[in-house]
């Protein structure tokens, strides 16, 4: 296995677990908090959208994904309180989102050579994520920093426990 393969399998794998999680969650639900302080769960899809595209384009600017208008905006800490669900999308459309811009990463990553993967990572990263590798590392397991926080909702619905 080479390293773009385990990088790969990463990502697929914190993808598994996340929408699994959300797979029987309908829209309303997704607008429900794990805990006080805690974002809502919708408000935590577009953050991990527009993280990914973020670290994605901080990395290879000629590869960023192009968001809805606002969308970032929408998901920012400046929104995060926000309990309108008409501010946030319905999870068939998170997920769409979330597939077309990890596809966007997975061919941005096809293409990095190992001397772009070995490469230093973006300055404000650099502290836990030196290398390029890193940074990809760290998209795909983003989501997995997150799923914890769909189980307690999970409880609170009465849903079955998964995985």
């Amino acid at each position: 296995m080479q390293s773009k393969d385990a990088i790969r399998s990463a990502m697929n794998f914190s993808n598994l677990v996340f929408k699994g999680y959300l797979s029987d969650f309908d829209d309303a639900e997704l607008m429900k908090r794990p805990g006080k302080g805690c974002n809502h769960l919708a408000w935590q899809m577009g953050h991990l959208i527009a993280a990914e595209v973020s670290m994605l384009s901080a990395m290879f600017p000629d590869d960023a994904f192009a968001l809805p208008e606002g969308f970032a905006e929408a998901h920012s800490k400046e929104t995060a309180d926000s309990d309108d669900p008409s501010k946030f999308l319905k999870k068939d459309e998170y997920f769409e989102l979330m597939d077309k811009v990890r596809q966007q990463t997975l061919a941005v990553l096809d293409r990095a050579s190992q001397e772009e993967l070995a490469g230093a990572s973006p300055e404000n990263f650099q502290s836990f994520c030196p290398t390029v590798a890193d940074m990809f590392i760290l998209i795909g397991t983003h989501p997995m920093m997150h799923a914890g926080q769909i189980v307690p909702v999970r409880r609170q619905l009465g849903k079955p426990v998964m995985f």
